[in-house]
């Protein structure tokens, strides 16, 4: 996510991702909500040791109708190749203020979690990869479907989109599909099976 290297998964540091969007189905975390959601990913600039690594700190929020139903911290890591590295996340859902749940957190090295490759640097048609690993609580997995695609969203149009088909053994019957775009990361996903509801990218403002 934080250098060249791996392009596709780039957001450089103090970046922010704005993405409306109307999800009805969620794999595994915030209940389903009727109504529009606004996403914001932020690359905080900070730093997280997991299992000696130095990882970044990603806050991932969502709010309903301006009312926050999520606040996450994802942690990732670059290795030498150019591979980045998801090495675990931070949930809390919100009700009327209140951390009603925090399913879905997990850490690296902790309890038997594993870390999982979040974007290879050079992705392949047709590899799959485990985005995490905690039994029983953080099971995602994607595969790479395309890497050459173009897509429009409200943010502009971007070329040679990497798109990848994610699921989780939890919730089997929920397939998504996700576009990545060079030099920005996910700018679109939209369920194929199990759900409805797209999120699109509506702004993007890169860090330093």
């Amino acid at each position: 996510m934080f250098r060249a290297a791996s392009a596709v998964f780039s957001v450089p540091t103090a970046a922010t991702v704005h993405d409306d969007g109307h999800d009805n189905t969620h794999n595994t975390r915030t209940a389903p909500s009727p109504h529009p959601e606004t996403i914001t990913v932020v690359v905080t600039g900070e730093r997280k040791t997991v299992m000696g690594i130095s990882a970044y700190v990603v806050r991932d929020t969502v709010e309903v109708n301006g009312e926050l139903v999520e606040d996450t911290y994802d942690w990732f890591a670059q290795d030498d190749e150019g591979n980045v590295w998801y090495l675990g996340e931070d949930v809390k859902d919100y009700e009327n203020g209140v951390v009603v749940s925090t399913a879905g957190s997990w850490e690296a090295g902790i309890d038997g979690a594993l870390p999982g490759i979040a974007m290879p640097a050079q992705p392949a048609l047709g590899h799959a990869y485990r985005l995490e690993y905690l039994a029983g609580e953080a099971e995602d997995m994607f595969e790479i479907i395309a890497v050459d695609r173009t897509l429009t969203v409200p943010f502009g149009t971007f070329d040679r989109a990497i798109t990848t088909k994610d699921w989780t053994p939890l919730n089997p019957a929920v397939i998504e599909e996700k576009w990545h775009a060079y030099g920005v990361g996910l700018i679109y996903e939209t369920h194929i099976a199990g759900g409805t509801g797209t999120v699109e990218l509506v702004s993007y403002t890169p860090g330093g």
